[in-house]
């Protein structure tokens, strides 16, 4: 079975073509007008074991906000329908990240019940041209669309591009223990008998 799942949404402030495979090997085909973001999309197919084939345009003339919220918009419903009736996950993953200085927690419960819980403080307002206050944008419009249960914690650190890696890497791979088969797991698992 092949766990996978491509669209497009185009606005008049966005045009997004993406593919997201959960099972797959790591490699991301990434083409955006945000380098930042690029750069943590990369990280998180890579530590999550997903590919990705992405290709996006926006209004960045004006910020970066639409295009980064729109990308987690379009990956969020992408992880959703690949992830189709859930059948046999694990549903829940946790992964601690350092990055030099800096510990970022992930956990996540592919609950479909969409929440995004963020205890982290960028200690800069920009790293390089991105504005930081978009990592909670995308991470929220992902939790949203994707219709999960998010908590992002960051411990500690001092250097904000790290801590933002950090946490795209510990995304990836508690997304990748939360979206694994267990083959003990008989339907979904959930006393509700649905998820």
């Amino acid at each position: 079975m092949t766990r996978t799942a491509s669209l497009e949404r185009n606005t008049k402030e966005t045009q997004i073509q993406l593919a997201f495979t959960i099972d797959g090997e790591g490699v991301a085909k990434l083409e955006t007008p945000v380098p930042f973001m690029t750069h943590m999309l990369d990280l998180f197919t890579k530590h999550g074991q997903f590919n990705l084939d992405l290709q996006a345009n926006g209004d960045i003339d004006i910020d970066d906000h639409h295009t980064t919220e729109d990308i987690g918009i379009c990956l969020g419903q992408a992880l959703k329908d690949a992830l189709g009736d859930k059948v046999g996950i694990k549903r829940y993953g946790n992964a601690f990240v350092p990055m030099d200085e800096a510990l970022a927690q992930v956990v996540v419960d592919l609950s479909n019940r969409p929440h995004l819980e963020m205890r982290a403080e960028f200690p800069s307002q920009k790293v390089g041209t991105f504005d930081t206050e978009l990592v909670h944008e995308f991470l929220w419009k992902l939790a949203l669309e994707a219709r999960m249960n998010l908590h992002v914690i960051v411990h500690y650190g001092t250097n904000t591009h790290h801590i933002i890696e950090a946490i795209f890497k510990a995304l990836g791979r508690a997304l990748d223990e939360a979206t694994t088969i267990d083959p003990r797991v008989k339907g979904v698992p959930s006393t509700k008998g649905m998820l």
